[in-house]
């Protein structure tokens, strides 16, 4: 079965010439030109979404907020295709649950080469030690899964990237981690994201884990470790 890859912006042109190229991949691709008709393509479930930010009807960061928030789209890669610039623009789609961020324009070849790293990340490579799909740790159940955190039974949402920098850190209780080996880890090496990345992210995280945050140790001038929990 091939791949199916929505992809979604509101210039024609665009879309006709990326679609062609994924294609010519081998790819399956199914297209949207604006937020509301993104929205009521992904019940035709594609294997990642590549998301235009400027768009009629509802901008990017609302519907990758929604589809994050969707049962089933966890998981799902998302991919933003975006003129819009900057650090700023950069992290707010990281934080929303954005996979990855590229800036237009780009070479066909270095778009599909993102596509097939992103999509290499959710899968499990031949030979590879398989990650236990539920970590229990003090009140915390992290079901990987579902791509949920349980707090004292209490179920709780996390965007895609917050969700695995938890899970990444409470697999390796008490290792520390510097800033640098999560961005290579988590994010991979094919994405450009900076180190106040991951300071953003582990400050959601413990925003979210409310009187639990202090889990999430801070070691200064190192990085950071999940705590320990006898």
């Amino acid at each position: 079965m091939k791949t199916k890859i929505l992809l979604v912006d509101d210039e024609p042109d665009i879309v006709e010439f990326l679609q062609y190229n994924l294609k010519s991949e081998g790819f399956e691709v199914i297209t949207a030109f604006d937020g509301l008709e993104a929205l009521s393509k992904i019940s035709e479930k594609p294997d990642l979404i590549i998301l235009d930010i400027m768009m009629p009807k509802m901008d990017g960061y609302a519907v990758c907020k929604k589809i994050r928030n969707t049962s089933g789209f966890e998981s799902t890669p998302i991919i933003f295709l975006t003129a819009k610039v900057g650090e700023v623009n950069e992290i707010l789609g990281l934080e929303l649950g954005a996979s990855d961020y590229i800036q237009k324009p780009i070479s066909p070849k270095k778009l599909i080469a993102r596509v097939k790293s992103n999509l290499r990340k959710v899968e499990v490579q031949p030979g590879e030690k398989k990650s236990p799909a539920k970590i229990k740790i003090g009140p915390l159940l992290i079901d990987r899964e579902q791509y949920v955190v349980h707090i004292n039974g209490k179920e709780k949402i996390f965007p895609r990237k917050e969700f695995e920098v938890l899970y990444y850190l409470a697999n390796n209780p008490g290792r520390v981690f510097s800033r640098d080996s999560l961005l290579k880890d988590v994010w991979g090496t094919d994405v450009y994201v900076v180190d106040r990345t991951v300071d953003v992210h582990i400050r959601k995280i413990r925003e979210k884990l409310e009187k639990y945050s202090d889990l999430i140790e801070t070691v200064k001038g190192v990085g950071y470790r999940f705590k320990s929990v006898e």
